[in-house]
């Protein structure tokens, strides 16, 4: 049975900060297979970001494929994911249930911020 996908729709006020380079997302640890888009093939990787919003900050980690990541996306810049969407999981492994929320993304465009002089 196919998880459900949420949109996720950010406030206007919300800051994303690049917390790591992109990294190569590993589809199975044991044979180093890379993890690849369904539909087009492409490699995925996967950024840390974290995302403050309401006095609050989280830490996301956003899969996006090879194609949607920005040129010059390092850790600390400003982001904007495109096309955000949430995936609820659950699985149990080794007898002990593991759970969370995936969040994958179409690109992560960098934001340009003016600075005040």
């Amino acid at each position: 049975m196919p998880m459900p996908r949420i949109r996720v729709a950010l406030q206007q006020s919300a800051v994303c900060i690049a917390g790591t380079e992109p990294v190569l997302k590993i589809k199975d640890q044991q044979t180093g297979e890379v993890a690849t888009d369904r539909e087009t093939g492409e490699s995925l990787y996967t950024v840390t970001v974290m995302l403050m919003e309401d006095g609050r900050a989280e830490i996301m980690k956003i899969t996006v494929p090879q194609s949607g990541l920005a040129a010059g996306l390092q850790p600390g810049a400003v982001v904007r994911p495109v096309d955000l969407f949430a995936t609820p999981w659950a699985r149990i492994f080794n007898g002990q249930l593991s759970d969370g929320v995936a969040y994958r993304a179409a690109r992560l465009e960098l934001v340009v911020t003016e600075v005040a002089q």
